[in-house]
């Protein structure tokens, strides 16, 4: 008799799959939105930097703007020239939103923040401005409450780990929306201010006890024992290192930005969800497949998938024109409905 075969015990999830999903609730938002005989959304697009991880997710933006009913229209500026470009693009009535392309001032984060502001909130398709950013950590989830039509936009990377989570049923679909992590233990590595920061953030607002993690040490989010702050506290875990995080977490997120650095396998829980979304792969692919019971090795094309989803959000958030007609109510209801859950 031949040997029983052992099933595969881990699940590897390519961004792909996800994005899919993603596209197509944006290509049905939209038409519920603008109606069939709308004309494209344009998201302008400034590249003022020669880094050629910035020059490929252009290439991947554009080709599923295109493929999805968008257009996409790429801006290549000299960095002196950017403000005056994307003040231009603000005032523009053909642009619906605007992508920059980050870092543009390697070294020089106040100069990078400046651009960020200067970008319109209507038009912010990354949710990088102060007014996004204020509600993202202070889990305001909307622009106008308390009517809670208008959804604020989340930065696009956070965003697509929380879609990829959701996509993987990690969120509890059973509680109330905003608690839907609560039980979960997650550790994020890496606490940059682009993206880990507000990733732990999203989570831990989301109800997740959250360990963030790079060189100077851990940090725990969480919105305290039950659950019953309103938005994610913050505390330093003094002596802790990853070692004391990896054994404790339900998912484990990695998104350190240099091929040197590998997490831990043996470190991992039997059965942990493992998620890389930095451009070099954090985790050892064959031997977390031994040990994680779902591995999503980059959630780059995610990531485009919530861009388009953000773009759709701030056409569902603009007000209707001056003089216009009444709006239908079944256009109004729409507009309303449109990815009123994150």
């Amino acid at each position: 008799m031949e040997a029983q075969q052992v099933p595969k015990t881990c699940k590897v999830i390519l961004s792909d799959t996800i994005a899919k999903k993603l596209l197509s609730e944006v290509r049905e938002t939209l038409a519920k939105i603008e109606g069939p005989n709308a004309s494209k959304p344009t998201l302008a697009a400034f590249l003022a930097t020669d880094d050629p991880a910035a020059l490929q997710y252009a290439e991947w933006s554009k080709r599923t703007c295109e493929e999805n009913g968008f257009n996409f229209d790429l801006r290549k500026v000299d960095k002196e020239n950017l403000e005056e470009g994307i003040i231009a693009a603000n005032n523009d009535d053909k642009v619906d939103g605007i992508l920059v392309y980050y870092p543009i001032w390697v070294g020089n984060h106040s100069q990078d923040k400046y651009i960020k502001e200067t970008v319109a909130l209507s038009k912010d398709v990354e949710g990088l401005c102060h007014t996004h950013l204020f509600n993202m950590y202070h889990n305001v989830r909307f622009l106008d409450p308390p009517t809670n039509l208008k959804k604020s936009i989340l930065p696009c990377t956070p965003l697509a780990i929380v879609k990829t989570l959701e996509y993987l049923q990690i969120y509890n679909p059973i509680l109330a929306y905003g608690n839907r992590l609560f039980g979960k233990t997650i550790t994020v590595i890496n606490r940059s201010e682009v993206n880990g920061r507000p990733l732990a953030a999203l989570l831990a607002n989301d109800g997740a006890t959250v360990y963030s993690v790079d060189i100077t040490g851990v940090q725990v989010f969480t919105r305290g024992e039950g659950i019953r702050q309103l938005r994610h506290q913050v505390h330093d875990k003094e002596g802790w290192e990853l070692k004391d995080v990896l054994p404790l977490s339900d998912v484990v997120i990695g998104g350190v930005p240099t091929e040197k650095f590998k997490v831990p396998t043996e470190l991992l829980r039997d059965g942990a969800v493992c998620i890389n979304f930095s451009s070099f792969k954090n985790f050892d692919g064959p031997a977390v497949k031994e040990k994680a019971s779902i591995y999503v090795p980059s959630i780059g094309k995610v990531t485009i998938a919530v861009l388009l989803r953000n773009l759709v959000r701030l056409i569902a958030n603009r007000p209707r024109p001056e003089g216009s007609a009444p709006e239908d109510p079944k256009d109004a209801k729409a507009r309303s409905e449109a990815f009123i859950e994150g």
